[in-house]
C-alpha cells in the first residue's frame, strides 16, 4: 500500500505472520513467472527479472525459494499463464484507488476486486478514472538505521546514477526515478553495498484525502483488507492519508 507512511508499512509487513509473509511470497512468485516468461530465466540479459529478484531479497525471501520459481518458469511449458490487470475505482468521500493484479482467470479477480469496492462503499470505474491523479515513479527506501552512509554521500550516489528525487525522512531515505531510470539507480546503490528496504515501480498520488468520519474510515480499511487477502491482487495504491 502506498502512501505517506510507506517505510512504516513496509516495516509492518515484514513484522506480520507467517499467513501474511506467505501472500508476500505469492505475490512475488508471480511476478517471477512473468519476468522469466517475458525475458527468458537469466538475470544478467532481463532487467525485470533483476528488479523482481531485488524486491523478494528485500521481502526477506530465500535465495532457493528464488532458484525454484525462476527455474520452474523456465522449464514448465504448462504452467500458468498470468495476465496483468488495472482497475481504478474509488473509495469513501471519493478517495482514489488503483489495484494491479495477475490472474489466470480475470472474471474471478475482476468479481472479487469489485465486491471488495462494493463492501466498502465504493465503486469501480472506468480506465483512467483516477490514475490522472498519480504519477507512475521508481521508488527506493533505505531504512536509515541500516544505512551507514552519510545522507549526502548516499544523495550524490543516487542522483548521479540517475535520480530524480531524494527525500530524507525520520526513519528512511525515499529515491525517486523515472520508471526507466528505476533498474539503473536501484543497481548503483546495490553495487555499493546499499541495503534496501523496498524497492519498485510505483503510483505515487498528487495528492492526499483526509478522513476523519468513522464509517469512512472502516469502510476504506474493509476494502483495503480485502483487496489485501486476494491471491491475485499484486499492488493497491490509493491517495487516502493514513
Amino acid at each position: 500500500m502506498s502512501g505517506h507512511s510507506k517505510f512504516a508499512n513496509i516495516k509492518h509487513k515484514k513484522e506480520k505472520n507467517d499467513a501474511a509473509k506467505g501472500k508476500i511470497f505469492t505475490i512475488i512468485g508471480r511476478e517471477i513467472a512473468v519476468a522469466v516468461k517475458e525475458g527468458g530465466p537469466d538475470p544478467s540479459n532481463n532487467s525485470k527479472l533483476r528488479d523482481v529478484i531485488a524486491k523478494a531479497k528485500a521481502n526477506n525471501m530465500p535465495n532457493d525459494t528464488i532458484d525454484r520459481g525462476i527455474k520452474k518458469a523456465a522449464g514448465d511449458a504448462d504452467s500458468v499463464n498470468y495476465e496483468s490487470v488495472t482497475y481504478e475505482g474509488y473509495g469513501p468521500s471519493g478517495t482514489a484507488i488503483i489495484v494491479q493484479a495477475l490472474t489466470d482467470n480475470k472474471n474471478r479477480t475482476a468479481a472479487n476486486v469489485r465486491n471488495a469496492f462494493t463492501k466498502g462503499g465504493g465503486s469501480i470505474g472506468t480506465q483512467g478514472c483516477v490514475s490522472y491523479m498519480f504519477d507512475e515513479r521508481g521508488q527506493i527506501l533505505i531504512d536509515r538505521e541500516a544505512c551507514s552512509m552519510d545522507a549526502d554521500d548516499l544523495m550524490m550516489l543516487a542522483l548521479d546514477a540517475g535520480a530524480e528525487d531524494f527525500n530524507e525522512e525520520e526513519d528512511s531515505f525515499e529515491i525517486l526515478t523515472a520508471p526507466p531510470d528505476f533498474t539503473t539507480v536501484r543497481e548503483a546503490l546495490e553495487k555499493e553495498g546499499i541495503e534496501l528496504a523496498d524497492a519498485q515501480v510505483t503510483m505515487l498520488p498528487q495528492t492526499y484525502v483526509t478522513l476523519s468520519k468513522e464509517e469512512d474510515l472502516n469502510n476504506i480499511g474493509r476494502i483495503l483488507s480485502l483487496l489485501d487477502e486476494d491471491d491475485d491482487v499484486q499492488e493497491v495504491f490509493h491517495n487516502w492519508d493514513e
